[in-house]
């Protein structure tokens, strides 16, 4: 990447991080993905129970070989039949660590996830003693109307398209509700491959530092 556009990245990067402590979450810089193995093997200890969910940034950065040591309890999903996935949802809420990623980061410091079985959203919300947040810095907006449009266009359509989901937006490339001139953070599709049916802003937080952001200089999924 080039010095000087690298500079403006960082800068960005290091206003965001600021606002997220004042946010009470605890916030890590990357300067590369090959940087956050080390980060995130930092904030585990031996014998946590970990999980996470379907994040695409977390496999770009080499953490699934981290979380399989026999180090750490790791609940994967992918080793469990598909009638016992939502039963491993629900075991993630007694989880020690939570690894995700997040649809944006506005420059103010808040967390903004839309989700479709939301378990996701859910265990970032509450459950888990640990949430540890990968995102690459082209996951930061500069507010939440334009997380909106960045989940609409950005990170909705190809996320479908990885899941295989029957919706306008994988055959568009953008949300359906993006064709009224005033459309609200909840319109979209209505059929049964919606992949955006809940949403979670997280703010400020009561428990100081159980959020943990990792931002990552390069960019990093949907």
């Amino acid at each position: 990447m080039d010095a000087n556009k690298k500079a403006i990245i960082e800068k960005r990067i290091m206003k965001t991080g600021e606002n997220l402590r004042k946010n009470n979450m605890e916030f890590h810089y990357a300067p590369t993905a090959a940087d956050v193995k080390g980060i995130v093997e930092n904030l585990l200890n031996e014998g946590d129970v970990i999980t996470h969910g379907g994040t695409v940034s977390m496999e770009e950065c080499g953490i699934r070989t981290l979380i399989q040591s026999d180090k750490y309890n790791y609940l994967d999903r992918s080793k469990v039949a598909p009638e016992e996935v939502p039963e491993l949802y629900r075991k993630a809420f007694f989880a020690d660590v939570y690894i995700s990623s997040t649809n944006a980061i506005t420059e103010d410091g808040v967390l903004y996830n839309v989700d479709g079985n939301s378990n996701r959203i859910a265990a970032i919300a509450f459950g888990p003693k640990s949430v540890i947040i990968i995102a690459g810095y082209n996951k930061i907006v500069r507010d939440l109307d334009e997380a909106e449009i960045r989940v609409k266009t950005e990170a909705a359509p190809p996320n479908c398209v990885r899941l295989s989901c029957k919706t306008p937006c994988a055959e568009t490339g953008e949300c359906i509700s993006l064709s009224k001139a005033d459309h609200e953070m909840a319109d979209g599709c209505k059929g049964d491959g919606r992949i955006c049916c809940n949403y979670l802003i997280s703010a400020q937080q009561r428990h100081k530092n159980r959020i943990k952001v990792i931002l990552v200089g390069e960019e990093l999924g949907y």
